[in-house]
């Protein structure tokens, strides 16, 4: 019997790119639900970018654009790095949407007919500089409880306590660096400890894994407090019912995404939304990182009893990505963002090698570049692939690409495929992926064992149609690690599926033979990890941070002001570009001589997009003369030209006379 399953990913926030770290959740699940629907299961798949809050707000006003301007360009690069990476959903939505309002609007009132919301003066951090209130986000300070410094003020990353702002020790705004003065404000408060008994009840019977529930058990031991649901104005969300200038915490609105998501593809589909979110008819599990469980094992669950609106299934909860056994790093060139990666390999790869390291617990995992090459190279393409490839060119070249019956030995071997099928769907489910590409490429050694034991390049000199029962019996196998694999990678299974000249294989299809029927012509499956090519890629996220470092990031602080003497302490000259070179393994680096007249320095400069090196020679440009000098790893860089622009291409030099003479300071 098939099954109904609605499933959703965490919903990223609109504030900046998709990176590699994301991808761990988004991949997991696309690849349950490929798996599920090739399994015949009707399973639609739901998610939306989180849109509301203060650093939206502020990021829009950064740009000088309204938030919905920029949050309907960040919607489209999300779907940009989620559709390179075949991530399939059903439906990518908004939480900027009047579905989302309403649904909003209308669990609050429930929980107010329920007695569940209640008032209460707060005292809140007010930047007085930046002239707002401060978020969870954009205060700093000391945790309160493990005293570890730079800690956000809703959390410490150091020993995972929650608290409430006020708490810190020497808070500081994240943005300004100023200390903030504490100002009284009637807030809105959800009685979370009100739905304990239930939450209790769900965790303690499948709603989590183990690891989460021994987590949730110290929540439960501390005791739940009141949930501040509101937030002061100016701020970027749906304004509280009856209230002018409090609205609702993005933390309310965001999870009800996932029902204004799936409304809006039921509208667009003619299908009942109560009987696809709200009825037991449908499965429902939502696919999280460890970062948001406290959000989605309390907060969520308790809205939704709160206002008789069905809970999910399970959490499936995930651990965090590292990068060659470290937290991602973007001076080390491992913060790396969807879009770069999508530059320069394949996305399969990547899809292949956390396939090959997810489990259904919630530790980390690591992507190891050697690893990471070793694994693609071994298996995608020394397995898998070359055992089509040993096949199908010698059947259309030699044998009319006809295949025959399988014979004994043939029959064994394809049995020996067949019978993993139900360990194989079995890790899928449980999200054992890294189990199931174990089993898979067992399999696939034993086919290609098969291979060189019948030596097919030999007998098809003498013996043809011998090779052709032992080249159906290949082709066959390819045809079954095909299915199983096809959750993961969708278009190397694609490409199978045209050289074979059927129809898109289903987990049923296991069961089947082909046998007595022609092929298509084969075509290379994929390409070789080149070393080269990642560390390419590793350099781009390298010069990204370095550029990213001279603008306002705002999830970084802003530098302390500057004085009007600390600004003249600046030495701006006039300098003759007297060389300019391409800097070997840094795309976007040039290597300039500058001359000053009485001397000379050498600088890095970041324009090689917009700019070739024989243009720059003799040109007259402005640089910092009095800059300390920095060691980087193709040299040292002794000052900086000034330029200006988005960046790549769209970079432009500050304009010069060319009768200026080199080391005129300017004023």
């Amino acid at each position: 019997m098939t099954r109904k399953i609605v499933v959703t990913s965490a919903l990223p926030y609109a504030n900046g790119p998709i990176h590699i770290g994301h991808l761990v959740e988004y991949l997991q699940t696309d690849i349950w639900v490929r798996f599920q629907k090739l399994c015949g299961n009707t399973c639609y798949y739901f998610c939306a970018d989180d849109t509301h809050g203060t650093p939206v707000m502020i990021r829009a006003r950064s740009e000088e654009i309204e938030p919905e301007q920029l949050i309907a360009r960040m919607q489209q690069e999300h779907l940009r790095d989620f559709t390179g990476f075949k991530i399939a959903f059903d439906n990518y939505y908004s939480t900027h949407s009047e579905e989302n309002r309403r649904f909003s609007e209308m669990i609050y009132q429930k929980a107010v007919e329920k007695g569940a919301i209640h008032t209460a003066d707060v005292e809140q951090a007010f930047c007085e500089h930046c002239k707002m209130w401060l978020p969870d986000r954009y205060i700093k300070g000391t945790c309160p409880r493990c005293k570890s410094e730079d800690q956000y003020g809703d959390s410490c990353d150091c020993c995972g306590a929650h608290y409430r702002p006020t708490e810190l020790v020497d808070p500081y705004c994240s943005v300004c660096k100023s200390p903030p003065i504490r100002k009284n404000s009637k807030h809105y408060f959800f009685r979370l400890a009100d739905f304990e008994p239930q939450l209790k009840e769900m965790v303690h019977h499948g709603y989590v894994q183990e690891s989460v529930r021994n987590k949730l058990e110290e929540w439960f031991q501390a005791g739940l407090r009141d949930w501040d649901i509101s937030r002061d104005g100016p701020y970027f969300g749906f304004k509280i019912p009856g209230e002018q200038d409090k609205y609702f915490y993005v933390w309310l609105d965001a999870p009800i995404g996932y029902m204004a998501s799936c409304q809006n593809y039921c509208q667009q589909h003619g299908l009942d939304f109560d009987q696809v979110w709200d009825n037991d008819e449908y499965e429902l599990y939502h696919f999280i990182g460890k970062d948001i469980m406290y959000f989605h094992a309390l907060f969520w669950p308790a809205l939704l009893l709160c206002a008789g609106i069905k809970t999910a299934n399970k959490l499936f909860v995930h651990g965090f990505l590292t990068v060659n056994g470290q937290k991602m790093s973007k001076t080390k060139g491992t913060f790396i963002t969807a879009e770069t990666y999508l530059r320069y390999l394949n996305p399969e790869y990547l899809r292949y090698y956390y396939a090959c390291k997810l489990s259904a617990g919630v530790d980390d995992i690591d992507l190891n570049f050697d690893d990471f090459l070793q694994r693609v190279n071994s298996d995608l393409v020394g397995k898998f692939a070359n055992l089509a490839s040993r096949s199908g060119p010698m059947l259309t070249k030699k044998l009319q690409g006809r295949l025959g019956s399988l014979d004994q030995e043939g029959r064994e071997l394809i049995n020996k495929l067949q019978a993993e099928k139900e360990a194989v769907i079995s890790d899928f489910e449980g999200l054992n992926y890294a189990s199931a590409i174990r089993r898979i490429v067992a399999l696939a050694d034993e086919a290609n064992r098969y291979v060189d034991q019948k030596q097919p390049w030999t007998t098809i000199k003498d013996d043809p149609e011998t090779t052709r029962t032992t080249l159906t019996a290949v082709i066959n196998a390819v045809r079954i690690l095909t299915i199983y694999l096809k959750p993961v990678v969708p278009v190397f299974a694609e490409k199978i599926e045209v050289f074979l000249n059927i129809k898109p294989l289903t987990v049923p299809d296991v069961d089947t033979v082909l046998e007595e029927v022609e092929i298509g012509t084969f075509k290379r499956l994929v390409e070789r990890v080149e070393k080269e090519k990642v560390q390419a890629m590793v350099e781009e996220s390298k010069e990204n941070a370095a550029a990213r470092q001279s603008k306002v990031e705002l999830d970084e602080p802003l530098a302390l002001e500057c004085t009007y003497d600390d600004f003249m302490k600046v030495d701006l000259r006039i300098a003759r570009v007297s060389k300019a070179e391409p800097v070997e393994g840094a795309d976007k680096l040039l290597a300039l001589e500058l001359d000053l007249g009485a001397l000379k320095k050498n600088v890095f400069a970041g324009i090689a997009k917009a700019y070739k090196p024989e243009e720059l020679v003799g040109k007259m440009v402005v640089c910092v003369a009095n800059l300390q000098p920095r060691k980087m790893r193709f040299g040292v860089s002794e000052g900086m030209i000034l330029a200006a622009g988005p960046g790549n291409t769209e970079i432009f030099m500050l304009s010069v006379d060319p009768g200026a003479e080199p080391g005129q300071r300017v004023r």
